[in-house]
């Protein structure tokens, strides 16, 4: 029988149930498995392997719950084996609960974190991997992140309990509770339906606490880089965005400086100056791959926690200008040249710009000796506003 009764689960819901356990319980040991393996230019393609089955999986999983939600919201909830038990009945339904809310919070909130990121590990589906109203953004993947471990924390603990409170039905009281889930078995009394408004708002209460924990010990997803301010120029930057981009397995991967600062002396009479830009390193934010991006095969930033490019400024035609100078990165200082546009008005200055470098010239990624898994060419893109 496809349907629920007041005593037993319907075929629907008993494979609902158990599809949805195994896919969830893979999930967790592919994203284990992930975050505990070191990347490296051997195994990226594999860790890019096992976040994508992760990712899949957990969507999978989205639909599955939305389609098990309506099933349940339309069926009978077959009866508690054990009503005189209350405080074991209520922490039961409590679990359920917390379980079901777990369905859509874990999954949707790894969804954000995936659309609010650039480039790693692709969803395996037709439909795009972005998400309506979720912008690209380093600080909304940052905190979708952290809302995806709370969940994730809660998940594991819950199901631990439920998992041990089916065997305790099976060994200790041997009743029907796992079998009418496995079997579809007849059990219980369809007289002593219990109601579940209780342990709702208990595991309503526990989310609100868990969610609301993460998200004011984390913050809310806000803004963009904040530019660091430097004495000695003319000119003082009140924001700046340093961003990068590489093609990593085939896609755009971007990442952020979070920390610049800038001493920027400029006329715009004669169209000359000069800047002098500090990179706090350590400060890169670049998704999932953050600190494969800080270690010793990429930025190293133990060893070399600060970038500075020096330049000359010089006007060229209008708007257009041109920074001549030296990157020091890595331990490498290269030549550099970055074309930009200045636009000031009154005194707000507008600049904009952009270089394409190659890795290999700082030592990066030297054991990517291809680019089948890391490109060699990086584009790098500055917005900055300066008041005088």
């Amino acid at each position: 029988m496809i349907t629920n009764t007041a005593t037993r689960y319907g075929s629907l819901a008993r494979v609902l149930h158990w599809t949805i356990a195994v896919l969830i319980i893979g999930a967790m040991i592919l994203g284990q498995i992930g975050i505990r393996t070191e990347p490296t230019a051997d195994n990226i393609g594999f860790l890019t392997t096992v976040f994508s089955l992760h990712k899949t999986i957990g969507v999978t999983v989205l639909a599955l719950a939305v389609i098990r939600v309506i099933w349940a919201l339309s069926q009978p909830r077959p009866v508690p084996l054990h009503p005189d038990r209350r405080v074991e009945t209520f922490a039961a339904e409590t679990a359920h609960w917390v379980l079901y809310a777990a369905l859509f919070i874990l999954p949707l909130s790894g969804w954000v974190m995936h659309a609010a990121e650039d480039g790693f590990a692709p969803i395996w589906w037709p439909f795009g991997q972005s998400l309506p109203f979720v912008p690209k953004s380093e600080s909304w993947a940052a905190t979708a992140g952290m809302v995806h471990w709370a969940a994730g924390v809660t998940l594991g603990v819950t199901l631990a309990a439920h998992i041990a409170g089916a065997v305790k039905h099976a060994l200790v009281d041997r009743d029907s509770t796992l079998s009418r889930m496995w079997r579809g078995t007849e059990a219980g009394d369809p007289a002593r339906a219990g109601g579940h408004v209780a342990a709702f708002v208990a595991s309503a209460v526990i989310w609100v606490g868990v969610l609301g924990l993460t998200l004011v010990s984390f913050g809310m997803p806000g803004g963009g880089t904040q530019a660091q301010t430097a004495g000695g120029g003319e000119w003082t930057p009140v924001e700046t965005d340093l961003a990068f981009t590489v093609q990593q397995l085939g896609s755009a991967s971007t990442g952020h400086f979070e920390a610049v600062t800038s001493d920027i002396s400029y006329d715009p009479d004669s169209g000359t100056g000069a800047v002098t830009v500090t990179i706090d390193m350590t400060s890169v934010t670049m998704g999932s791959v953050t600190d494969q991006a800080k270690g010793g095969d990429f930025f190293d930033v133990a060893t070399h926690p600060v970038a500075v490019f020096e330049a000359a400024i010089a006007r060229v035609d209008g708007a257009d200008h041109t920074a001549d100078g030296t990157l020091t990165l890595t331990g490498s200082s290269v030549p550099v040249t970055m074309p930009f546009t200045l636009m000031i008005e009154d005194d707000t200055a507008q600049m904009s710009g952009a270089v394409t470098l190659d890795r290999r010239d700082f030592g990066i990624g030297a054991s990517y000796d291809d680019e089948s898994s890391v490109g060699f060419t990086v584009e790098v893109a500055v917005e900055l506003t300066a008041t005088r």
